[in-house]
């Protein structure tokens, strides 16, 4: 885990990213996640989380995006954050609320320089919800 990132504040000043490093940076949520319930109604809680997200990020030049499943089902409501060239990130166990957070981990992600989404900083939800930290294809080695 990236625990020991070179990040410093406990708490991150996310409210002045410049436009530009937002620009590269893209949320995708699960648009079918279905809320603890198990419900099949509609509006779907990945569809209010979608919504929440794209309230959030208003004004910013983060992109929002929504997918049909991100087969994290038993984790609920469930988002990824990617950022070119970086790794990319899945979260579960989020809430039709949890738009903010999104915003917040998606700002931290475009100031940073190692390519990972520091620990400091990121909302509580982002942290208890990672699922994977998924590589950039040109950082695999082959094994052949």
């Amino acid at each position: 885990m990236d625990h020991n990132s070179s990040f410093s504040a406990g708490t991150a000043d996310v409210s002045s990213v410049d436009g530009d490093a937002l620009a590269g940076v893209t949320v995708i949520v699960c648009a079918s996640c279905r809320d603890e319930t198990g419900s099949d109604a509609h509006p779907r809680a990945g569809e209010m989380l979608a919504r929440d997200t794209r309230r959030a990020a208003s004004g910013e030049k983060i992109s929002i995006r929504t997918v049909e499943c991100l087969g994290n089902c038993k984790r609920r409501l469930s988002a990824a954050i990617l950022r070119d060239g970086c790794w990319s990130y899945v979260f579960g166990d989020l809430t039709a609320a949890s738009g903010a957070d999104l915003v917040t981990g998606a700002k931290l992600f475009a100031t940073s320089t190692d390519g990972l989404i520091p620990w400091r900083g990121r909302p509580d939800s982002l942290k208890r919800g990672l699922v994977a930290r998924i590589p950039p294809l040109d950082m695999l080695k082959d094994l052949i």
